[in-house]
Parts: structure tokens; sequence; C-alpha cells
């Protein structure tokens, strides 16, 4: 069988496994998706196998940057792909990805050991707001205006420096005038 027909046959079998499971997606012919663990659980990941032309005599892409798997850690996704890499060299030339779908599930406790309960992102968040606090010193210039501009300016504001309320309202029946009654 030539490889396209490989493909196609697992493409089917993999849709037939799968089937009414919420985890697994069909992006296209060649790329799927399946969800490790529960949602909202911080070592849950997202999987993405992508076939090269050649599967399944070459192997298939491992792909872990995707937006669910933003809060995992660099050395837990390089974890996750070089096993898999791993596995799917010991199946090379068969169809393998309801083996490695397989496999991931089971060992996912164990790649995900590195994976801390919550991110160190304390410290970057309290280093920005000093960043900020010096930038924000720093009032833009306002721009110079005459007595005469200030003068009418002043006239239109409240004590507070803000507009009046209703200042740009529009006249309804002035408005309604103009238009025109519509047409019935």
């Amino acid at each position: 069988m030539s490889a396209e027909e490989l493909q196609a046959e697992e493409a089917e079998v993999l849709l037939s496994i799968y089937d009414g499971d919420e985890n697994f997606k069909k992006l296209s012919g060649t790329v799927f998706q399946y969800k490790i663990g529960d949602h909202g659980n911080h070592k849950s990941f997202l999987i993405e196998i992508s076939w090269p032309e050649k599967y399944p005599n070459v192997l298939p892409l491992f792909n872990m940057d995707t937006f669910y798997n933003k809060h995992l850690v660099h050395e837990v996704k390089e974890a996750v792909v070089t096993a898999l890499k791993e596995q799917a060299e010991l199946e090379l030339g068969t169809p393998m990805t309801y083996t490695l779908l397989e496999w991931i599930k089971e060992h996912a406790d164990e790649l995900t050991e590195k994976q801390p309960e919550t991110l160190p992102t304390a410290e970057v968040e309290e280093e920005q707001p000093k960043e900020l606090q010096a930038s924000s010193r720093k009032e833009p210039k306002q721009p110079k205006l005459s007595k005469n501009q200030k003068r009418k300016l002043a006239g239109r504001l409240l004590p507070t420096g803000e507009l009046p309320r209703g200042h740009d309202w529009v006249d309804v029946v002035k408005h309604l005038t103009q238009t025109g009654s519509a047409a019935s």
C-alpha cells in the first residue's frame, strides 16, 4: 500500500475509535489533536500530531506550542515531544498515531512531573509595576493654548474639568425633521 492509502486508512480507524471522544479532534486530513488530562488541571496538555507526506515510513511531527499549553513549562513540553519521538521510532513503518496517543495517556503523569503547581509569575508581575511607575512620572505635554482659547474651553467645562452631561446629545425633533419620516 502507498503512504497515502495507509494515511487514509489510519485516519478512518482513528475517527471510528475516538468517535464521541471530546478530547480528540481532526483538524485536517493529516493533523490530529488530543487533550491529555482534565480541563483546568495544571498538568493537562494538548498534543498535536501531523503526518508528513511519507508517513508512516517517516516520523510524524509533534507540536506542543498551542494556546492550551501556555501554562506548561518548556522542560515539560520538551520531555513530551522527546518521549513521543522515541516511541515513534519503535513503531516506524506502521500506523502509530493510536499507539502513541494511548502511550502518552498512560505516561502523562511521569512526563509532567516537572510541572509546578503554579507558575512563578509573581516575580515578573512585581518587576513590571516598577518600570511602569518610572515611565508614568512623565506627564504628556499639554498643547499650548492662547488666553482666548483657554477662556472658551473653561466656559464649556465643569469646575472639575469634565464636559457637562449631554454636551453631545442630538436634538431628537430637529434630527427627525431633517431625515424625514419613513415611508410606510
